[in-house]
């Protein structure tokens, strides 16, 4: 006999924020309690970590989950699309940020809705498996799909985790912290690698994601930094914690739209979002998603696509629509890509111990700067 679970689990959780006098009151329908008054410059922190507490107290094996927004004829959406892809935890604000929405929903609703972000398993579970020598920690490439897919997953979240005014080196810096941190929500980042990024002295980005009520640091000059993620998503990772190092890795030289040094950080959280999103020298996606995931206007991003045209890491760009854009890649970078993984491939065979350096090629573990 079979049993229909389509009434009973049914993973959907809102919650509002009510201008007052006294600051915004925070209600929950799901919740008996009566609301209650957050502070005004935490209140984006506070919805999302009510949010996130019914999301992990009514946590569901994968087989149960299914799709809310086909649940409810896919109205959150205006595109008449059929379901399709894994079921994910979608993450939906409106255009004034005082109603949030956290539910299941299938890859092809989560991508078609507006103002929507998919959180990444974040969600308690098993913890993952230890590979037992280094060789098998080296056994992928460190360049390859799962490290694209993560950074994109990660760049979405934050994009509606984070303030619309984030700074892009701000949003650099968070991009850091969520995948070096730990399964508690704790992250240490060596000044060497702050120094490598060129953020290395700029506290006002740290004001900036403290004032934010997206992380907490103690102390600007211990080494290595430390900081603690109050994001309740980024506090329970069950993702390995290597394949996460490896995507904040290739972030800092997104292959293969690596901007040269000293560039921008505008231009870097650019060609990074470029880079998670291109496929074997070229790509696409819709104008609205990466103007939110790199924080800027329409018309800004415009320019940084000019920018990195003219410094030769794309080939051209078009619209395709008014509401999607593609690119493409020069050709000499996509032939210089599949030469870097025979490289790697023949680093491997060389050698029989890891290399202790920084090398992209030959290293897996995170680079000792």
């Amino acid at each position: 006999m079979r049993l229909s679970t389509h009434d009973t689990v049914q993973r959907i959780w809102t919650v509002q924020l009510h201008a007052q006098p006294g600051g915004p009151l925070l209600s929950c329908p799901h919740c008996t309690l009566p609301g209650y008054r957050v502070q005004a410059s935490s209140a984006r922190s506070a919805a999302l970590t009510h949010l996130a507490r019914h999301a992990q107290r009514d946590a569901l094996p994968g087989h149960l989950r299914t799709c809310q927004c086909r649940a409810r004829g896919c109205s959150w959406h205006p595109r008449r699309r059929g379901c399709a892809g894994p079921v994910l935890l979608a993450l939906t604000c409106d255009r004034s940020g005082r109603m949030w929405r956290l539910a299941d929903a299938c890859a092809a609703c989560a991508a078609a809705t507006r103002y929507t972000a998919v959180v990444p398993d974040t969600l308690p579970g098993p913890a993952p498996a230890q590979a037992t020598s280094r060789t098998a920690r080296r056994s992928h490439p460190p360049h390859g799909p799962g490290e694209r897919l993560r950074v994109r997953e990660t760049l979405t979240y934050l994009a509606a985790a984070l303030p619309r005014f984030s700074s892009p080196a701000a949003r650099l810096l968070a991009l850091q912290c969520a995948l070096r941190a730990d399964h508690q929500g704790h992250v240490r980042l060596p000044h060497g690698l702050l120094l490598g990024m060129r953020l290395r002295g700029r506290t006002e980005l740290w004001s900036e994601l403290e004032h934010a009520g997206w992380l907490a640091c103690p102390a600007l000059r211990n080494s290595p930094l430390e900081a603690r993620l109050l994001d309740a998503a980024m506090q329970s990772q069950t993702s390995g914690r290597s394949a996460r190092a490896r995507a904040a890795h290739w972030a800092l030289r997104p292959t293969p739209l690596a901007t040269p040094r000293g560039m921008a950080p505008s231009v870097q959280l650019t060609a990074l979002t470029l880079a998670a999103h291109t496929c074997d020298g070229t790509g696409s996606a819709e104008l609205d998603v990466l103007t939110r995931l790199c924080g800027q206007s329409p018309q800004q991003l415009e320019d940084l696509l000019d920018q990195l045209v003219r410094s030769r890491l794309l080939a051209d760009w078009r619209h395709i629509s008014d509401e999607e854009i593609s690119w493409r890649l020069p050709s000499q970078i996509a032939v210089g890509r599949t030469a870097v993984q025979q490289r790697w491939h023949g680093c491997q065979l060389r050698r029989s111990k890891p290399c202790r350096s920084s090398c992209a090629l030959c290293s897996m573990s995170t680079p000792c700067w």
